[in-house]
């Protein structure tokens, strides 16, 4: 799930890629959406982005530690008309775009859990570590016309250790197809009562060894969340992407002992080679 945006980062930016117009006419995307990666320039067959990122964010969710992390970043893909097969870090999946307006996604994916050195400060000391999963995820977008200026966007994580639902409405500016720009969208953040105590939940053992208050949740309502993704050509070959994210909890997660804000913040920014 991850992923408000810093508008400013864009606006600094652009001048520097605003020459690179012209070479990047000719590229179309499968959506015009710098959110979803897409390497294959409107071709069929194999495409490859390989590169960089690094990220300043919260520790885990709910923490009041931030810390840099590199990532990896990039895709392999193939294309065939409408429909894009990749794998991309940890996530193997399919999409493809019907009548223009419909996004369909759906993806493999391996969630890495919480360990307990997460926190440098000792915070989750007595809580052990979070199971790993495999979790399906679904999404579907529909834009309000065939340009992508607005959406709506649906997905649901499905897995070992529970599942969200997201549901939001995006923005996208600037009249690139090549995937290149920015967008902006708003999400509500639900899950299910697994889920909710996986990430915020205390039980009696943890409980004892934390010396944290026990704590049961239900499922319901998460939070809200606003992300802005960034993206431009430098050249025919190098792409610079930028994102960042908020997301407030609100209800029973908000009073979790776990968390300490009661938010969860991230800026990324890298850059990815097109092979």
């Amino acid at each position: 799930m991850k992923k408000l945006a810093n508008v400013l980062l864009a606006v600094s930016l652009s001048p520097l890629f605003f020459q690179t117009a012209l070479a990047q006419e000719e590229r179309t995307a499968l959506v015009p959406l710098p959110s979803i990666d897409d390497f294959t320039q409107g071709e069929d067959g194999w495409a490859f982005g390989l590169g960089l990122g690094v990220e300043y964010e919260s520790a885990y969710e709910g923490s009041d530690e931030f810390g840099f992390e590199v990532q990896p970043a990039g895709a392999v893909q193939w294309r065939r008309g409408d429909d894009i097969f990749y794998f991309a870090g940890e996530a193997l999946g399919w999409r493809g775009l019907r009548g223009n307006r419909w996004l369909f996604d759906a993806a493999v994916a391996f969630d890495e859990g919480r360990e307990e050195n997460d926190s440098d400060d000792g915070r989750l000391d007595g809580l052990g570590d979070n199971d790993e999963g495999v979790e399906v995820v679904l999404q579907a977008r529909r834009a309000f016309d065939a340009d992508w200026r607005y959406w709506l966007d649906g997905r649901v994580v499905a897995g070992e250790n529970g599942s969200l639902g997201i549901f939001g409405v995006g923005r996208r500016f600037g009249n690139q197809t090549d995937g290149s720009g920015s967008e902006i969208g708003l999400v509500a953040v639900f899950h299910d009562s697994e889920r909710a105590n996986r990430d915020f939940g205390i039980d009696a053992v943890q409980s004892a060894a934390s010396g944290l208050d026990e704590t049961d949740l239900s499922g319901g309502f998460r939070s809200l969340g606003l992300n802005y993704s960034y993206r431009q050509y430098i050249n025919d070959n190098w792409q610079i992407f930028g994102e960042a994210l908020y997301e407030r909890y609100f209800g029973d997660v908000k009073d979790s002992p776990i968390t300490r804000n009661d938010y969860e913040a991230e800026v990324g920014l890298g850059f990815i080679y097109v092979f």
